[in-house]
C-alpha cells in the first residue's frame, strides 16, 4: 500500500473534486503559504510535527498543487531538513547525472502525482475513455486540476494505452516516458526528424496538433525494422517553449517480442 493512499483512505477521498491539496496538507500537518517566494519555487520548513510551506504565488495553479504534493512528499521522506525546490527540481524528468538531490525530488514527484492523482481514483475517471489523445488528457487534467503534462505522465504510467510521450526542445530530445506494454526497443530519436509534424510545430510556425495523425515509425525509431510500421502523433507545446508529443502505437506486432517474431525478415 503506498503512503498516499492511506491519506486518501483517512480522508475518505473518492472523487477528483475531493483532492483539496491545503486540506491534505493541513490534514498532514503543514499550513500552506501563497506569496512570493525568491530564488526557488516552493519551499517547506518544519519543526515537530508541524511545517508551512511556501509556495510561489506567480504560477499556475495546477503547478501550486504540485508543488505543494512535492513538498509534502519532501515532509513524509525527507523530514528535519530545509528544502528549497526550483522550478526544474519539481516534475521533471529531463536526464542527468544521478545524485542524492536528484532520487529525492523523484520521490518528492511520484509522492506528489501519488496524492493528486491516486490511482484508486484515477482509474475509473480514465477508463471511460477510450482512446488516448491530448483531448482525452486535457479533460482528465480538468477534472483533477493537474497539469497536461504531470497528467500525460501519469496515463502513460497506467499503460492506458501503450504508447510513449516525448519532450522536444530546440537542442532534441529531453526526456520520455514509455507505457509498460511497449517494448523497450523502441527508443525515440535524439533529434526530431524533418518529416515529423512535430518539427515544424517546434521549429516552424505551424499550429498545435488538433488531431492525432498518422505517421511512419521510422521518424522517430532509429530501428532496422520500424519503416514496416505506422503510429500516431499529436502535438502540444508546453509552456517552458518546449513540446510535448504523444506517440500512440496500435499496430499489435509492434508490441510483440522479438523472440516471438523470429528471425525471418531480419536486416542487417
Amino acid at each position: 500500500m503506498l503512503v498516499t493512499d492511506k491519506v486518501i483512505d483517512d480522508l475518505g477521498i473518492t472523487e477528483p473534486h475531493e483532492i483539496d491539496i491545503e486540506a491534505i496538507a493541513w490534514h498532514l500537518g503543514a499550513k500552506v503559504k501563497y506569496c512570493q517566494v525568491d530564488g526557488c519555487e516552493a519551499c517547506i520548513l518544519g519543526a515537530n510535527d508541524r511545517a508551512i510551506i511556501r509556495v510561489s504565488d506567480k504560477v499556475l495553479r495546477p503547478r501550486q498543487r504540485f508543488s505543494i504534493g512535492h513538498e509534502l512528499g519532501h515532509w513524509c521522506h525527507h523530514r528535519r531538513r530545509a528544502l528549497y525546490c526550483k522550478p526544474e527540481d519539481i516534475g521533471s524528468l529531463a536526464p542527468g547525472k544521478p545524485t542524492p538531490k536528484r532520487a529525492e525530488e523523484k520521490v518528492a514527484d511520484n509522492y506528489a502525482s501519488n496524492l493528486l492523482m491516486p490511482w484508486k481514483v484515477f482509474r475509473p475517471v480514465t477508463r471511460q475513455y477510450k482512446d488516448l489523445t491530448f483531448d482525452t488528457v486535457a479533460q482528465v487534467a480538468s477534472a483533477f486540476e493537474t497539469s497536461l503534462t504531470a497528467t500525460a505522465i501519469r496515463l502513460i504510467d497506467m499503460d492506458h494505452t501503450p504508447a510513449l510521450l516525448v519532450s522536444h526542445g530546440p537542442n532534441g530530445r529531453r526526456w520520455f516516458a514509455r507505457s509498460k506494454s511497449v517494448p523497450e526497443r523502441w527508443f525515440p530519436r535524439d533529434e526530431l526528424q524533418r518529416e515529423s509534424p512535430s518539427f515544424d510545430v517546434l521549429f516552424g510556425k505551424a499550429p498545435e496538433s488538433k488531431i492525432a495523425r498518422k505517421v511512419d515509425a521510422d521518424s522517430w525509431f532509429d530501428r532496422y525494422d520500424a519503416d514496416r510500421y505506422q503510429i500516431t502523433e499529436q502535438t502540444r507545446r508546453a509552456p517552458d517553449g518546449s513540446i510535448l508529443t504523444l506517440l500512440v502505437i496500435k499496430d499489435e506486432r509492434m508490441l510483440r517480442d522479438e523472440e516471438t517474431r523470429g528471425w525471418s525478415g531480419r536486416r542487417y
